[in-house]
């Protein structure tokens, strides 16, 4: 399965929202990691990534995201994974991701 992201900047919360539907693997992990550094380029703020459509990612994925979560430290910023399904949120608790990636069962939660 292919994935699809969309990019939105939030003015009113000052945060990049990125949507995700789909798979993230070894096939598309680097396209997921580069969009992520550009926009982090184009402006450092935090982002939330809406992972509600996120059905799988793989370690490649995992390593990607924790590529740009490095990035976003070195400005303070934070990645926030909203709603993500059950199996991800099992994996990141595995891995002990859920420690260092903030982890949000809805994008109104604060």
């Amino acid at each position: 399965m292919d994935y699809s992201m969309q990019s939105k900047y939030d003015s009113d919360g000052n945060y990049w929202l990125i949507t995700i539907t789909g798979e993230i693997d070894i096939f598309n992990s680097q396209d997921f990691k580069t969009v992520l550094l550009n926009l982090i380029e184009e402006k450092e703020i935090n982002i939330k990534i809406d992972c509600e459509n996120l059905k799988y990612i793989d370690s490649t994925g995992l390593a990607a995201l924790i590529a740009v979560l490095k990035r976003t430290k070195e400005y303070n910023g934070e990645i926030t994974l909203l709603r993500p399904k059950a199996n991800l949120e099992k994996l990141f608790k595995i891995t002990n991701l859920d420690k260092v990636f903030n982890i949000e069962g809805d994008e109104n939660e604060q």
